[in-house]
């Protein structure tokens, strides 16, 4: 374990120097002319006991080799400690004619003797396995752990490769590190070495492996000292660490990607779409058809189901998906069908190793688990879509490149994701639900049929808002009033969804009734504000109450804080009324003021809520501007107006419900 230079001398018998080597002079600085003829002992230091040299010497010249440790002079003057080894050569009489003497530097030789006995220790004892190969990679030695760790006694290892021993690991990649060593002499520090020996043929392992050249004292190779240290439990530990992270990972992603819209089809795919590569190589999502169709879900699955596919990974280059029923395709299963029982019995399915066998129950109602085999997908689970204890669907995965079967661990991730899906795509299903009542709400207190009194012509629109809780506030209404006079009124009820309908059909309904009355405008507004005071929660409205008379075509405006009316005059010119704003109703404590107005034949009246004029981002003088740009323009009807004002003016996504009624005076006089 360490080279250990050392002299040789000859003497004669009588202890005259004869011969005096290099390494001797090397050992203590004496040249062989200031040797040679010299008596032995002159080579002793004076101020040590020179009677164990003598007595040494005494017992070679008597015909015995004997070995001890004796301190000798140094040319340089200082002492030098020796173990030497002597012993006599003798003639073919038997008799001493000269006398051979080794000399090794004794600190250094102690050093050596204790560094082979730590060694030897530690290559005993150690728990790490270690093996000693000579420069073509061969077997000269190993260590009890190593036997242990392989399954193989030492003898068995000697002169053979680790590819000859252990070809169910990676042997070659090991090879090759340990060449690389031999040739450069870089150790090589934690190379893994995976796979299984005759100590745990079943299964894999992982060990650290370390490998240092050995090199003789002309730094020439000699050979390799490899190391191992089984760490297959922290691997593993740190594996499922890792796993845990990706699942904390993907499930954080979920929480951002899937469900960004409250629309079935979108989140479906959205599902398919992040569970692809992460969690499998292929993903179908499936919904029940009938909440496809903005049903409810239905009673029960007894009888089988129909599912229509709205998710699908990768959507093409993947043999999985590409023989599977496309996007939008409707899907039919029996009662005793795995889709059917993962949805009815509200639990996964899982098939850790598809084969011919595994297959069999599923391959009764259909051809496609036999393809989907042929094509390379070996391991397969679905999940239930289950939210508020309702079952919404299906979600399958399939595994196709090599690596391990879907396991525990996939079917709980899995079964997380789909509950997040599933949630999403369930407030999709109240979203559409309660858009469609609040809708159906809206229209049905709006006025169906308006037929406005002779010298009036009256067009109308009614957009609801993109989002269910924008719907419900906006309405407008022409009424008939005594002389032949009508009342247009717009309003815009300052809440959503079906509650701020609600209020707007009350409102509606008290301002038909009032105006029947003839009562003055600010005292139908009063009566209103008494409305919103009686209910359990405050509710603000905006409300703009105009009374035409065609014949004189006298026109009185009131307004509650609602958005100015524009006036289209007959010659073209467009300007937004100048009114006393007020003050929303349900404020409480406002009196509002009536002004007049006169009409000339032909004059157009527009009145409209705030979101034809409101949009993100932009200013509400610049979107007035362009209400008023847009009135300048020829238009050949009333209706071709209205259509006009929201092709312009409408939002892209309309953030609010848009009420639209516009009015033309076609007759003076009676």
């Amino acid at each position: 374990m360490g080279a250990l230079p050392v002299a040789q001398v000859v003497t004669s018998a009588d202890g005259i120097v004869v011969r005096w080597s290099r390494a001797a002079q090397e050992l203590l600085g004496h040249s062989p002319q200031e040797v040679v003829g010299r008596h032995i002992a002159e080579l002793l230091h004076p101020g040590a006991d020179r009677s164990l040299g003598r007595s040494l010497w005494e017992a070679v010249a008597g015909g015995r080799g004997v070995m001890g440790t004796v301190t000798a002079w140094h040319a340089d003057g200082h002492p030098i400690e020796l173990e030497i080894w002597a012993g006599p050569v003798t003639d073919r009489h038997n008799d001493t004619s000269a006398v051979m003497v080794f000399a090794a530097d004794a600190h250094a030789a102690r050093r050596i003797r204790g560094s082979s006995a730590v060694w030897d220790g530690l290559f005993a004892r150690s728990p790490v396995g270690i093996a000693v190969l000579d420069t073509q990679l061969r077997f000269l030695r190993v260590n009890p752990a190593l036997e242990k760790m392989n399954g193989l006694p030492e003898s068995a290892h000697i002169g053979r490769r680790l590819s000859q021993l252990l070809p169910e690991v990676n042997a070659r990649d090991m090879e090759e590190a340990m060449q690389s060593v031999v040739d450069s002499g870089q150790p090589v520090l934690d190379r893994r070495r995976v796979g299984r020996t005759p100590a745990d043929p079943d299964h894999d392992r992982v060990w650290s492996c370390s490998y240092v050249r050995v090199e003789d004292p002309g730094n020439r190779p000699i050979g390799v000292i490899a190391s191992l240290l089984d760490i297959t439990d922290q691997q593993r530990a740190h594996t499922e660490a890792e796993a845990g992270r990706r699942r904390l990972a993907l499930l954080s992603e979920a929480s951002i990607r899937v469900g960004s819209t409250l629309e079935l089809e979108r989140t479906a795919q959205e599902l398919a779409d992040l569970a692809v590569p992460a969690l499998g190589d292929a993903a179908t999502v499936d919904v029940l058809d009938t909440l496809a169709r903005g049903d409810e879900p239905g009673p029960g699955l007894a009888g089988g189901i129909s599912l229509r596919r709205l998710g699908k990974a990768p959507l093409s280059g993947s043999p999985v998906t590409d023989m599977l029923a496309p996007l939008g395709r409707t899907l039919v299963f029996p009662a005793t069908a795995p889709y059917t029982l993962a949805l009815s019995e509200r639990r996964p399915f899982l098939l850790a190793r598809m084969d011919a066998q595994s297959i069999a129950p599923a391959a009764r109602h259909s051809s496609r688990p036999t393809q989907l085999l042929e094509v390379g997908a070996h391991s397969f689970m679905m999940v239930p879509l289950v939210a508020r204890d309702l079952a919404l669907g299906v979600a399958t995965f399939y595994r196709t490149r090599a690596g391990a079967p879907f396991d525990g661990d996939d079917v709980a991730l899995a079964s997380q994701l789909a509950a997040r899906a599933a949630v999403s795509i369930d407030n999709a299903r109240l979203y559409h639900r309660e858009h469609d009542t609040a809708v159906t709400l809206q229209r049905s207190m709006l006025p169906q049929h308006i037929t406005p009194p002779t010298g009036i012509e009256v067009a109308h629109r009614y957009l609801p808002a993109s989002d269910a809780n924008e719907v419900g506030g906006d309405w407008y209404d022409v009424l008939s009033l005594p002389g032949g006079r009508a009342a247009l009124l717009i309003g815009d009820v300052m809440g959503h969804g079906i509650t701020a309908a609600a209020v707007m059909g009350r409102l509606s309904a008290g301002i038909r009734t009032l105006a029947r009355l003839d009562l003055e405008p600010r005292e139908i507004l009063a009566q209103l504000e008494a409305a919103l005071d009686d209910l359990a929660e405050p509710m603000l409205a905006t409300l703009l109450y105009a009374v035409v008379d065609p014949a004189t075509g006298h026109c009185r405006l009131t307004r509650a804080g609602h958005p100015p009316p524009a006036l289209i005059t007959p010659d073209g010119d467009v300007r937004l009324l100048d009114l006393p704003p007020g003050v929303p109703l349900g404020v409480g404590g406002a009196r509002y003021t009536t002004t007049d107005h006169v009409l000339a034949p032909g004059s157009v009246l527009v009145l409209y809520t705030d979101g034809l004029i409101e949009s993100r981002g932009t200013d509400i003088d610049e979107r007035l501007a362009e209400l008023t740009y847009t009135l300048a323009e020829p238009f050949p009807s009333l209706d071709a107006l209205c259509d006009s004002l929201l092709a312009r003016l409408m939002p892209a996504s309309a953030d609010d419900d848009i009420a639209l009624l516009v009015a033309r005076t076609t007759q003076v006089g009676r």
